[in-house]
């Protein structure tokens, strides 16, 4: 019966159930902003669809009474009516950005980029669903995320917008070095305090080394408070991205000299989305934000 059910409309479904609640054609009619021909002519229409009256009409002023093929028509109609509510108000809630998106981050944008993402996003629509994952630097996939925070380019059908260009900047103990930037090459064979070898750390020893700098890494550990607590304690330098920098207050720590590297390590970091699939509202307008406050940090580098 799949077909009868595909000829049924949900507009005959509530001008069925107007007249059911009202008694009479006219007053449905004027309830609904119909006339009453209008009204019978959909009724009609119903009728045909299911094969058989769903109103005994009695003439006159006495109201209609309901069939027992219409109660079952009514009863499943009220259900069916309901659920078009439902997704109508889902779809217009989709539409004003009140979804679901999923994004995947790494923790120097987790720190600083996406909390004022999120709060704007929230601000703009407090009823919408945010989820974050972390991602793998090794190997990043964007698979179901809606959007993808990364440092570069990541393969496959996938569109991008550049964010800004983070620089890696020297951490030493107060005085280690002069006021101003230090040559890069200053620190070859210098004790340093690094990530473990990830992704991260493997590409920033990699550019150090291109700098004619190889540190001796004396200490290796994860988080950047835990090494900034290192280098306070005279163990080694540290080469650290401004954002993680930033998000710690660092530059207010007398115990801490921040010092701009020449060359200076870089990493571009993208915000990335599936090429192929229909972007949300909330997504178009979560991109446009991130822009928007990665304009900002990149003014204040």
């Amino acid at each position: 019966m799949l077909w009868l059910m595909a000829d049924v409309e949900l507009r005959h479904l509530r001008t069925m159930a107007a007249i059911a609640e009202e008694g009479t054609f006219g007053r449905a009619a004027t309830r609904l902003g119909y006339t009453q021909s209008s009204v019978s002519q959909q009724i009609a229409a119903l009728e045909k669809t299911v094969g058989g009256p769903v109103f005994d009409r009695p003439g006159g002023p006495r109201p209609v009474r309901i069939t027992p093929l219409g109660e079952v028509v009514l009863t499943h109609g009220h259900d069916l009516l309901t659920k078009s509510e439902v997704l109508a108000d889902a779809v217009d809630r989709f539409r004003a950005g009140e979804g679901r998106i999923d994004i995947g981050t790494f923790p120097s944008v987790t720190n600083l980029i996406l909390p004022a993402v999120i709060r704007r996003l929230l601000d703009d629509h407090p009823g919408c669903d945010i989820r974050l994952s972390d991602v793998r630097p090794e190997n990043p996939q964007i698979e179901e995320l809606d959007l993808l925070f990364y440092d570069g380019r990541i393969e496959g059908d996938v569109e991008h917008v550049k964010l800004l260009d983070e620089p890696y900047l020297l951490v030493t103990g107060a005085a280690r070095f002069p006021d101003g930037p230090v040559r890069a090459k200053l620190l070859d064979d210098a004790p340093m305090v690094a990530w473990p070898p990830t992704y991260h750390q493997r590409w920033l020893e990699r550019a150090l080394a291109s700098a004619g700098a190889q540190p001796r890494i004396v200490f290796r550990t994860t988080g950047h408070e835990t090494i900034l607590s290192m280098v306070r304690a005279g163990i080694g330098s540290a080469v650290l991205p401004w954002l993680a920098l930033h998000a710690s207050n660092a530059w207010s720590d007398d115990r801490l000299s921040i010092h701009q590297l020449r060359p200076s390590p870089t990493r571009q970091m993208d915000l990335h989305w599936p090429a192929e699939r229909t972007q949300s509202p909330l997504a178009a307008r979560a991109i446009d934000i991130a822009v928007d406050v990665a304009r900002d940090l990149a003014n204040q580098m």
